[in-house]
């Protein structure tokens, strides 16, 4: 049987349903996988892209690990595609490769004044409260009223991490100096913008559902934002998961306020024109202009500008994908051109043996379940190439841990990956939580490679 030897760049949800449908679904082959991660850890997203209070979400981390501890896919971390390993590297050691490197950054906010001190990308205040190893360890939280721009999922998990008591987060698996920071901040009110109406927001009911419950935190909503005009009239009367979303925050239209100490507003037809700052450009205020339903299912403005006062604002409007070395790259959309996960050079041919899959793919859109139906495209594509693949040089499994040692790479396997998560939750045994991240990439590293001792009760 023939041996079909796959790299797959990034061990995010994306990368692993990849390397498990890949195992189903190339009969005839003897299929080998290997996963390079450029972070010490697997799952991406997952571990460094979803609010730690959300256990649930996280459950998928379970699916993901079976897959893995299967013995079949090899994995090796803290391996950075285009320094340690490079694109002609992969192709004198395997078939093909698979991308499924994610969207991490975030997408851009054209408004006067986003630059100014206090203004923020929420993707990279996500990953400092997921500890992320890449970001800094402290984050200035010294705002007693901050804005979030945006009404998707991210924005409400930015939103509640912000407005939620840090003692509340506790029994979660939040790293030791997020839960500092955020027990020493000062915030009393969230402002949430959303330039369309409530029946036109992206997030889910759960996620909002989830904001209503937080301890000792009163929902804000304005009685001005729920004139529906008939398209949304027409949302909530024939989408579920509309109706829902109006089922919730109707009941907050009721509920008693003013006992809270921290309050959430949730500003719908409310579009950021400024960012104000003041003279030594530290942020202000948000001015916003209202809007109002335009009859085709957008808005349009109303010339009326309002202005409220926050010392910090969270840009929640999207992920962007970056560039890799020696592969095309569509600034416009921040995806791997491609059709259907086959890549595209520049003049919209297939590239052999080069695929992508996940958001590097077609977009940060859709929840992490979608990555599953994206991969099995991507992966019937690259069965179907077979007359296209590379033909490696040197296809042993021995190859790539000589190359990476011959580099000086302190690259970690799945062995490695058992040493940290056992580590982690011993940290988190010892103090009565079920985990504690480990923050920084050289300690992630020396206990994958057993060069820390196991922490005692």
């Amino acid at each position: 049987m023939p041996t079909l030897r796959i790299a797959i760049v990034g061990a995010g949800p994306a990368g692993i349903y990849a390397a498990d449908i890949l195992l189903r679904e190339a009969h005839g082959h003897d299929v080998s996988i290997d996963l390079f991660e450029q972070l010490p850890a697997p799952y991406g997203l997952v571990r460094y892209g979803v609010a730690p209070d959300h256990p649930r979400i996280k459950g998928i981390v379970n699916a993901l690990r079976d897959v893995l501890d299967r013995g079949v896919v090899r994995l090796f971390g803290n391996v950075r595609f285009g320094e340690d390993i490079t694109l002609d590297d992969l192709k004198k050691h395997y078939n093909a490769v698979v991308f499924s490197t994610g969207a991490i950054k975030d997408a851009d906010l054209d408004v006067p004044g986003v630059d100014l001190e206090g203004s923020y990308g929420a993707a990279e205040f996500v990953s400092w409260f997921d500890g992320h190893p890449d970001v800094p360890r402290t984050w200035p939280l010294t705002a007693e009223s901050v804005a979030v721009i945006g009404v998707g999922n991210v924005a409400l998990d930015v939103s509640r991490i912000l407005a939620k008591h840090a003692d509340d987060l506790l029994p979660t698996e939040i790293p030791a100096n997020v839960y500092e920071g955020l027990k020493a901040s000062p915030v009393t009110d969230v402002h949430v913008f959303g330039r369309r109406g409530p029946a036109q927001v992206k997030f889910t009911p759960l996620e909002l559902r989830e904001l209503g419950e937080v301890r000792d935190v009163d929902m804000i909503v304005y009685d001005e934002d729920f004139d529906h005009d008939e398209a949304s009239k027409t949302a909530i009367a024939t989408n579920k998961q509309v109706m829902v979303i109006n089922r919730v925050l109707e009941q907050w239209r009721t509920r008693e306020t003013g006992q809270a100490s921290r309050r959430l507003h949730l500003h719908f037809y409310a579009k950021p024109t400024e960012f104000v700052g003041d003279e030594h450009g530290n942020l202000t205020a948000i001015r916003y202009e209202r809007t109002r339903p335009n009859g085709e299912g957008g808005v349009e403005g109303t010339g009326e500008i309002r202005e409220i006062p926050v010392q910090a604002a969270y840009r929640a409007v999207g992920y962007f994908g970056s560039p890799l070395p020696g592969l095309p790259f569509d600034e416009r959309h921040g995806v791997i051109p491609n059709h259907e996960g086959q890549v595209l050079d520049d003049d919209n041919q297939q590239i052999p043996g080069v695929y992508a899959t996940g958001w590097i793919k077609r977009g940060p859109v859709g929840l992490i379940g979608h990555t599953k139906s994206d991969a099995m495209e991507t992966v019937q594509h690259i069965v179907n190439d077979q007359a296209s693949w590379w033909t490696p040089e040197d296809p042993s499994e021995g190859a790539i841990p000589a190359l990476l040692r011959e580099r000086g790479v302190q690259y970690t396997d799945l062995d490695g990956w058992h040493n940290l998560d056992t580590h982690e939750l011993a940290l988190g045994a010892a103090e009565g939580r079920e985990r504690i991240k480990v923050v920084p990439r050289d300690e992630m590293i020396d206990v994958s490679l057993g060069r820390v001792d196991a922490p005692t009760n």
